[in-house]
């Protein structure tokens, strides 16, 4: 056997598993990708264990949308769209960028974002929440709490809902903060467990995220096991929540 002979018998070996290599890079870094839930930090709307789809071209393409952090993120955005309040995003933490994390959108440019008595405050406007009844709060461990829950309403129309228990916690009454431009305010809807955007990155928190640090937008759930409450194979089985799979997300 010749070299060249040789050598196309290695192209055609290697050939299709590069192109799956390929076609998956290419698909979760430019059009798609799914991600996990493993907090509760935006619970009721996902839950830990929950599956979902994002769309990676929703806000444009950096250096954020790679599936792995290889570079730092860039300033700008080719094709960027800005994202409006009560998006459901995913982005690299600005301190460390190996991070993701997925939270909502509630101050965008120019907006001015504060929290008095645990009500959110934006542009000077209180806005309102509707009593939604109790839903359950689960943490990291299985364990659930029945909390209040309400519906809350962004400038826009958005309506979603949030779980609020306490009104006097520590990020329930902050300082007015103006986003700048190229930045956003971010928060859980579990608005009594989440370390987000109230909270400055100097104090350890998220802080103003820059839109350069955006990954995704969450589109839909495609699947849900709670797998904080896996316990032996037995009880497998009836951890699926069959009535979670292919839900839009708001």
């Amino acid at each position: 056997m010749n070299i060249t002979a040789l050598g196309q018998r290695l192209w055609t070996w290697l050939a299709e598993p590069l192109m799956i290599v390929a076609l998956v890079f290419g698909s979760t870094t430019a059009i798609a990708q799914p991600f996990y839930v493993p907090s509760g930090s935006m619970e009721p709307t996902l839950q830990i264990g929950d599956a979902f789809l994002a769309s990676k071209f929703a806000y444009g393409y950096s250096a954020a949308p790679l599936p792995v952090a290889l570079t730092p993120a860039a300033k700008g955005r080719l094709f960027g769209k800005q994202p409006r309040r009560g998006d459901i995003v995913v982005f690299r933490l600005p301190t460390d960028p190996a991070k993701v994390l997925v939270k909502r959108v509630v101050g965008v440019p120019g907006d001015t974002v504060q929290m008095v008595a645990g009500h959110l405050v934006l542009n000077g406007k209180t806005l309102p929440l509707e009593a939604a009844g109790t839903g359950l709060v689960e943490d990291e461990m299985g364990a659930r709490t029945e909390v209040p829950k309400y519906i809350e309403t962004l400038p826009g129309g958005v309506r979603h809902p949030i779980f609020k228990w306490r009104w006097d916690g520590i990020v329930d009454n902050t300082a007015p903060i103006t986003v700048p431009a190229g930045h956003l305010f971010m928060m859980g809807d579990n608005r009594d467990n989440s370390l987000d955007s109230r909270v400055p990155q100097a104090e350890g928190g998220v802080g103003l995220v820059p839109t350069a640090n955006l990954m995704a937008r969450a589109e839909f759930l495609v699947g849900s096991y709670d797998f904080p409450n896996m316990q032996g194979p037995a009880s497998w089985p009836g951890l699926v929540r069959l009535s979670r799979f292919f839900r839009g997300l708001i």
